[in-house]
């Protein structure tokens, strides 16, 4: 890390149906037989072919300098066992087309994604962390910048919903060390 380079402490935030509720959503268990609702996943997998997977991580610290967004799907993600992790998220800054003609942006400056939507960049103070404890998934909306998984463990697995080629096509990284000159650290 270079002198220039502030380190940013977020206090984490345990996950839960109001607190993550700007983000996406907060999926936990529910009886056998019980209908499809509001507590289950909204998911959009409509762009391509879903891909359901474990994911085996390792030596995921707890700190970040990139956060990454999906335009084109939502996502989930959860521990296998129901182990504690760590998420840290921005709000989705997707700029529609619709919403490009004549209209400058107050938050900040649209930049086109190599992956060919438009987005505002997020923002050092709109970075939040999230404490995810016991089963649960977190479903991120279309859009929801995040860093992570991040754990204190050596190694974890995560299930993870997203379609076939999201991160080959549908992969935008922000990165806060070369633009913000910062570095999160999470904060128990």
């Amino acid at each position: 890390m270079e002198k220039s380079e502030e380190m940013v402490k977020v206090k984490a935030i345990e996950a839960t149906n109001d607190s993550f509720k700007a983000y996406g959503q907060v999926i936990q268990p529910s009886s056998d037989g019980e209908e499809f609702g509001l507590q289950d996943a909204q998911l959009d997998l409509s762009s391509g072919t879903p891909r359901f997977y474990i994911m085996h991580l390792k030596e995921r610290p707890l700190k970040f300098s990139t956060i990454t967004h999906h335009a084109s799907v939502t996502q989930c993600l959860g521990s296998i066992g129901g182990h504690v992790w760590y998420l840290g998220v921005s709000k989705p800054s997707i700029v529609e087309p619709k919403d490009l003609t004549g209209v400058m942006p107050t938050t900040g400056i649209i930049v086109q994604s190599h992956c060919g939507h438009s987005y505002i960049p997020p923002a050092v103070e709109d970075v939040r962390v999230f404490r995810i404890t016991g089963p649960k998934f977190l479903k991120l909306n279309r859009g929801t910048w995040h860093a992570g998984p991040l754990f204190k463990a050596d190694n974890m697995d995560f299930y993870n919903l997203e379609l076939s080629n999201t991160n080959v096509v549908d992969h935008t990284t922000h990165d806060f060390i070369k633009k913000n000159a910062v570095v999160f650290s999470i904060d128990e």
